[in-house]
């Protein structure tokens, strides 16, 4: 099976959209850092939707990682290498989950855009045996839904060590 640019053409709307989501508007196409500047898209909106409540922002990221599993799995079968430098949707569920669980103050929104991307890049533990044996789009989602998580954990240990020292 090649491993073809599924991102350079479009065959049709429904392929369009498909790309836009995966892409995050493009922003997975970025030459330089495609996760960072994918998670730092998806910043603005988990802001906005977790000063609504940061419980719809979990549950939106759990919606956006359900779906983005089936249209990666969906691309993956048409001959789309695995876990594409290009799909960043995976970015946004990762750093939502991180702030629905730290809150969407400057201090924890840095605290999740810092603690997401190092253990994403890092993919530390379970992250990582994910990241290496999990295929098709639960991997690809489920390595960030999991770099999150710990980002979250490791910010809200922070904010609570900073509470009880200040």
């Amino acid at each position: 099976m090649q491993n073809k640019s599924f991102f350079l053409t479009f065959s049709s709307l429904k392929d369009l959209l498909a790309k836009i989501y995966l892409t995050l508007f493009f922003s997975g196409l970025s030459p330089k850092a495609p996760g960072t500047i994918g998670t730092l898209v998806a910043i603005p909106f988990a802001y906005f939707i977790a000063s609504f409540s940061h419980t719809t922002l979990f549950l939106l990221a759990l919606l956006v990682s359900a779906l983005g599993i089936k249209i990666i799995d969906h691309y993956e079968k048409e001959g789309l290498k695995h876990d594409s430098k290009e799909i960043v949707i995976d970015e946004l569920a990762g750093v939502w989950v991180s702030i629905a669980m730290v809150g969407n103050t400057t201090f924890g929104i840095i605290l999740s855009f810092i603690f997401f991307r190092i253990f994403d890049i890092w993919k530390p533990s379970i992250i990582g045996k994910v990241d290496k044996t999990i295929k098709g789009g639960l991997g690809v989602m489920g390595d960030d839904l999991l770099a999150g998580f710990f980002a979250g954990l490791l910010g809200l240990i922070i904010i609570g060590l900073l509470e009880n020292f200040t």
